[in-house]
């Protein structure tokens, strides 16, 4: 199962969290399986999601939608500070 992995920082998590449920239909029609939203114990100001997703297609044309549409408007992404890391990873006995 590919998982589209985003790391970055942000300004306030409750605001971060609010943007982020805001695009749930988003996720769904893309195809997202499940999510997982982690904070590092030592800097709340940092987030992680990781994304599954049945293909790696679906995750990299998930990648495009949120670097096109979301990352790039200040107002979609609101808590948003610095530029997201992306990777997608597969485990690493998949057939890829």
């Amino acid at each position: 199962m590919p998982t589209l992995r985003i790391e970055h920082p942000i300004t306030d998590y409750q605001t971060w969290r609010g943007a982020f449920d805001s695009f749930a239909p988003a996720r769904e029609k893309a195809g997202v399986q499940q999510h997982r939203i982690l904070l590092p114990v030592d800097d709340q100001q940092y987030v992680t999601v990781d994304l599954d997703f049945a293909t790696i297609e679906a995750a990299q044309r998930f990648r495009a939608f949120l670097e096109t549409t979301v990352w790039s408007d200040p107002d979609r992404a609101p808590a948003l500070a610095g530029t997201p890391r992306t990777r997608i990873l597969t485990p690493p006995d998949s057939d890829r």
